[in-house]
Formats: C-alpha cells, sequence, structure tokens
C-alpha cells in the first residue's frame, strides 16, 4: 500500500539521495514546503521565503514502515539544530517530519519521545501537518545523481547504506 511522508533534513539535494536508496521507497521528488507563499523559486526560498526544503517520500508500506524511514532520516540530521545542517544555514534548512495522514502522528510522536530520551534533550526537529508543498525545480530533482561531485552535508557513505547490507538497490 503506497503512503507519503515528507522530510526536511536540510539541503533536500541528500536528503533525496538517502532516501532513494531503500527497497520500499516507491518515489522521492524535491520541493518546498509549509511556508506562507504559493509556488516560490529556490531564489525566494533561498531568500528567507519561510519554506523548508523538503522531499516527499511515497513508500510501500508493506515493504518498508513509517518507522524505518524515521529511524533512517535520524541517522541523516542534527536533531538539535536550528535552521542549519552541515555548512547549511538559513530557515529553509529546518529540519522537519510532515504528515498527510492523521494516523502517521502517534507513530511520529514515538520515534520522537524515542530520539529525544536518546539525546537527553528536546529535539529541534518539527513535526507538523504539511501545509503546501511544490515541486522544485527540475535541476533540483535527482541532483545529486546528475552532479555526483555536488555538495552535500550527508557524507557520501549514507548513500549506500542499503547496499552495504546486502540487498539490491
Amino acid at each position: 500500500m503506497s503512503e507519503t511522508i515528507y522530510f526536511a533534513g536540510g539541503c533536500f539535494w541528500g536528503t533525496q539521495r538517502f532516501f532513494d536508496q531503500f527497497d520500499g521507497v516507491e518515489s522521492t521528488e524535491t520541493g518546498y514546503a509549509n511556508g506562507p507563499t504559493q509556488n516560490p523559486t529556490y531564489e525566494e526560498v533561498c531568500n528567507d521565503s519561510g519554506h523548508a526544503e523538503t522531499v516527499k517520500v511515497v513508500y510501500d508500506s508493506s515493504r518498508i514502515s513509517l518507522e524505518e524511514l524515521i529511524d533512517n532520516y535520524f541517522k541523516i540530521v542534527d536533531p538539535v539544530s536550528v535552521n542549519k545542517q552541515g555548512g547549511d544555514e538559513g530557515i529553509q534548512y529546518r529540519t522537519g517530519i510532515y504528515y498527510t495522514d492523521n494516523a502517521q502522528l502517534p507513530i511520529i510522536q514515538k520515534k520522537m519521545e524515542e530520539l529525544e530520551k536518546e539525546i537527553g534533550q528536546k529535539s529541534a526537529i518539527e513535526v507538523c501537518e504539511l501545509e503546501n508543498f511544490y515541486s522544485a525545480e527540475e535541476y533540483h530533482q535527482k541532483y545529486l545523481v546528475k552532479n555526483p561531485t555536488g555538495y552535500c552535508h550527508i557524507p557520501a557513505v549514507m548513500f549506500e547504506l542499503y547496499k552495504k547490507k546486502g540487498k539490491a538497490e
């Protein structure tokens, strides 16, 4: 069964590349979420439009669970950093988990509670219902596949976690 979840994890290039590796992820799309204006451009987002660089993840819940997706997401973000991941700073680089199905909220809340217990403090990851999502320009889609030497705060080794477990991409 296909379900959708949205992850803001700093720069969306790496976040998309990271989620594309997992069996059960059917598709990903980079875009801009939960901002005050419609159809922002990349330039507007980089100039504090209020949107978060976000990746829409469509997944088959019979092959990969929301819990697994969230556990993996936690591997690529600094959960206490506010509006900053790696060398990227600004409101567009905030972290967040955005849902469209209220049935997902208890799962997200449980995983957040586990994370905060583990790190011993409140997380900066926002959890809220998706207000809006606008697809990023085409050149941002699968950017790190098209530009393998492009900058990313996520170490390249993280793009091969699934493969390293002996499973096919």
